[in-house]
């Protein structure tokens, strides 16, 4: 016990220690607020300026920016409508229409406490079940992804607000879109419309920027004459009723985010959507509708991606797989330092679990001082007048975009994206099942062929180990509730009811 708690606080009592994840959560916050600046980005250059440093040096430094960039990514969602990083996709659904009411203060205080509660929640579990979380995750086979993926497209019910069958067809269109380029299986072209830019496909950071960022800036030019709304930052810590309040709503999606975080390839961006689905169907009296500002759909998001930084640990840390992108490259850190990720990881050096456990704790608060400060600074962005704020928008996205790659092509491809997304807002049509579409269509499309694979082609075999495997009966049994929750045959018996 006592080794453990030494381990545990290392990182709070080496100066060094403490002064590097706190470097790392500030920069961290300002890199996920950068569109096209992802934390991934941040942490593979870390590698290589790391590679001579200790090896507790290095993993501080990497989990500050760990933590600190997926919070980021609310910062521009909230106040700019361009999610910094694509786990705060779902923040931008119900933030960026409180700072267009005038609360930007107030929704970024409150993302900040519920992203601190979800990391904290999320580390607790970590260090608590680590082992049967683990277990778990290593039990899903390829079917079980095509479930969680169908599952997740099936989001389209709670992200497209006025039509179902406009976020279908987003969510289709989105699908296609994740599909272009050369087949994970056969390494066929398709939808390449033989063109060779199109052989590797399109990163969704693109869709993401232009169908939310540029298509944004070119709406927001039918509101040239209208003037700025005046943020309200005088109050920026939420009260201590207003987070009680939220409080069981976040634990439960923080219990979301650390579960889809510890499956291996998922990751924030779709424990976000997962959160706000079940916000959406869970909270009966929403203080305001879902979709223009309520806080339940900020809080669910952002308490789920900062808890999946936990969850992502999980495999990583016991069974050496990586949770996200991001622990993919932590465990080439922590080879390329002669440890080895996984089961011997506990026996060979437990005190990695333990530094870590407590190094993310350490984050978490430093996450909470520095998410609190600079608000009003932020806020002022929002105030600008359009003819500067547009410009400054589309520099943004363009910036953000060309440093995914250094391509060109993909800034094109963003403002052809931002163009479609216009006019899809102009139709009321909804950016987020396209983008939802984009993430999962290659999962689905890969695990669906992978499980085919596996039982030789037979659908008759597929469909039998659909029920046959406790697992994959469950998610089964999700699917077709979700599915039957649209159908006409729900409304059919709605009218039945009524009559």
């Amino acid at each position: 016990m006592g080794d453990t708690l030494s381990f545990f606080l290392m990182s709070w009592l080496d100066p060094s220690l403490l002064i590097l994840t706190a470097v790392g959560t500030l920069a961290g916050i300002y890199v996920g607020a950068i569109p096209g600046l992802s934390v991934t980005m941040a942490t593979s250059i870390l590698i290589s300026f790391t590679f001579s440093w200790d090896v507790n040096d290095a993993l501080a430094l990497i989990v500050g920016i760990y933590t600190g960039g997926v919070y980021g990514g609310s910062r521009t969602a909230i106040l700019l409508n361009i999610p910094g990083a694509p786990s705060s996709v779902a923040t931008a659904f119900d933030g960026y229409p409180l700072a267009q009411q005038g609360e930007a203060g107030r929704a970024i205080g409150l993302s900040t406490v519920m992203s601190v509660i979800g990391g904290l929640l999320g580390t607790l579990v970590l260090a608590s079940v680590s082992p049967f979380l683990a277990d778990m995750a290593l039990e899903f086979a390829p079917r079980d992804y095509f479930l969680i993926a169908a599952l997740g497209l099936l989001l389209v019910g709670s992200l497209a607000a006025e039509s179902l069958s406009r976020g279908i067809f987003a969510a289709a269109l989105g699908a296609v879109i994740g599909l272009v380029g050369l087949d994970p299986v056969t390494a066929d072209p398709r939808f390449t419309l033989g063109s060779m830019q199109l052989m590797g496909g399109i990163h969704y950071v693109v869709v993401m920027i232009g169908m939310f960022g540029v298509a944004e800036a070119f709406f927001q030019l039918h509101q040239l004459d209208t003037q700025p709304v005046r943020q309200k930052v005088d109050k920026i810590l939420p009260s201590l009723s207003l987070v009680l309040k939220f409080l069981p709503l976040s634990i439960r999606t923080s219990l979301i985010g650390v579960i889809v975080g510890a499956l291996p390839g998922t990751g924030g961006d779709i424990a976000s959507l997962f959160a706000y689905d079940h916000a959406k169907r869970t909270v009966k009296k929403p203080s305001k509708p879902f979709g223009e500002g309520a806080y339940e759909g900020l809080v669910a998001p952002e308490t789920a991606n900062n808890a999946a930084v936990g969850g992502a640990y999980v495999p990583m840390l016991t069974l050496g797989m990586p949770g996200d992108a991001v622990t993919a490259i932590i465990i080439g850190a922590l080879t390329i330092h002669g440890l080895n990720p996984g089961p011997m990881l506990m026996i060979e050096t437990p005190y990695i679990f333990w530094f870590t456990v407590g190094n993310l704790v350490l984050a978490n608060l430093f996450l909470l001082l520095f998410g609190l400060t600079g608000i009003k600074l932020f806020a002022k962005v929002v105030e600008l007048p359009k003819a500067i704020l547009i410009p400054l928008i589309l520099v943004l996205c363009v910036v953000g975009t060309y440093s995914l790659n250094g391509s060109m092509t993909e800034v094109y491809w963003m403002l052809g994206f931002g163009l479609l997304g216009y006019f899809m807002k102009v139709f009321r049509f909804q950016m987020g099942p396209v983008i939802l579409g984009v993430i999962l269509g290659p999962l689905m499309d890969k695990s669906y062929r992978q499980a085919m694979a596996s039982v030789g082609n037979d659908s008759a075999a597929f469909v039998s180990e659909l029920f046959t495997h406790p697992l994959s009966l469950v998610l089964t049994l999700a699917v077709l509730f979700l599915l039957l929750g649209h159908s006409p045959l729900k409304r059919l018996l709605r009218r039945e009811k009524a009559a």
